[in-house]
């Protein structure tokens, strides 16, 4: 049924006032969060140890708790899993998204709990927020393009009973379709039931099943992972001879997992889909930390769900206080995980602006230079 804009507008204002709030006073925003997380870490053993209840200050957290990385943590998630809940969670957990195993070939287990899931949510911010910045509010009356990852691949054996596991985008995909007024197609149970392998063949099968359900559909969002999105495209003109942009009108991608997606990326996805703006997410497993809001290509952080530190070669400093032009390793902590190294590299622009530039490599920095130049973006927004 179509929307009433007025009352799409109120909604979506109230969605994301506390994104936008936290993104006026970083600062204010990131004091307010980590009380929160605080409190969560002082229900849980590792927070117990590392003396949570009493950690009143940045200061006191940085002096109290140390940076990990996930080799670090992964004892104690290997415990957790085993049934030892309590040791980092302050809920049961409901289940455990997966990597895809890109950075070291073997796929990094993380429990979500409900309220870590809640969290998940925000993967809708990017389309909710170019909604409410272009008023067009009949993009609900059309589809999500839903390109990812199955959401439920298998279970493992955490505590004595069974949990259901999955890929960290089929489960954002699965709970934003349940918080933003947007039908996604196919849907991601029916995704799910065509397996959780990620061979060409089980690829092949989701592409198809995409194309049957969206065919005679009025496409106006593509959601996904960067390289899923390429891939379709190609596998329709390879197989079916014709492009996206030549069944579908889309007006937005919503796309994440590659560094690059607004510059590097941008020439073959609009070959593809057609003149379509695109908005890049920036997440991880562990969560979605921030998301791309207007024209500029870059993303703008959480700050009211994620506590954010970069390591620099200054030292260790809050995201907010980068300067325009400097490189750090990100530090996040989450719901379940303190000050956690994720292995990312982040670049500062003009505040509020940042670019994940790629994975923490030596060769990374230059890399980001080299596509900079090929692109003739040259570090610009």
């Amino acid at each position: 049924m179509p929307l009433n804009p007025q009352a799409a507008q109120q909604m979506l204002t109230a969605l994301l006032r506390p994104f936008h709030a936290a993104l006026a006073n970083p600062p204010a925003a990131q004091e307010q969060l980590l009380a929160s997380l605080l409190s969560g870490y002082a229900q849980t053993q590792y927070g117990r140890e590392h003396h949570a209840h009493n950690v009143a200050t940045v200061a006191d957290y940085h002096r109290a708790f140390p940076i990990q990385t996930y080799d670090d943590y992964k004892p104690l998630l290997d415990r957790v899993m085993a049934g030892e809940t309590s040791l980092l969670l302050s809920e049961e957990p409901i289940g455990w998204a997966i990597t895809r195993g890109t950075t070291k070939g073997t796929s990094k287990f993380i429990p979500m709990t409900p309220t870590d899931l809640d969290q998940r949510s925000s993967a809708g911010r990017a389309m909710l927020n170019y909604v409410l910045q272009t008023g067009q509010v009949d993009l609900f009356e059309g589809v999500n393009l839903n390109l990812n990852f199955p959401s439920a691949v298998g279970t493992v054996t955490a505590g004595g009973r069974e949990v259901a596991y999955g890929y960290s985008s089929g489960i954002y995909a699965r709970h934003v379709a349940k918080t933003t007024p947007i039908r996604s197609v196919p849907s991601q149970e029916e995704i799910d039931a065509l397996g959780g392998t990620t061979e060409m063949s089980a690829w092949t099968r989701r592409f198809e099943l995409a194309l049957e359900k969206c065919r005679d559909q009025n496409v106006t969002l593509v959601g996904g992972v960067l390289p899923t999105a390429l891939e379709f495209g190609r596998y329709l003109r390879k197989n079916h001879g014709r492009y996206p942009k030549e069944l579908w009108q889309p007006r937005i991608m919503t796309l994440g997992s590659t560094p690059g997606i607004n510059t590097y990326h941008r020439e073959a996805l609009q070959a593809l889909y057609g003149p379509v703006d695109i908005r890049e997410i920036y997440g991880a497993t562990e969560g979605m930390f921030g998301q791309q809001i207007d024209e500029n290509k870059a993303w703008v952080p959480n700050y009211d769900l994620f506590f954010f530190e970069v390591l620099t070669p200054g030292g260790i400093k809050m995201l907010h206080e980068m300067r325009p032009g400097e490189t750090g390793k990100l530090v996040v902590s989450t719901l379940i995980l303190p000050r956690y190294q994720i292995g990312d590299l982040i670049r500062a622009f003009e505040p509020p602006y940042y670019r994940c530039i790629g994975r923490d490599l030596w060769w990374t920095p230059l890399n980001y230079g080299w596509r900079e130049f090929m692109t003739f973006n040259l570090g610009r927004l």
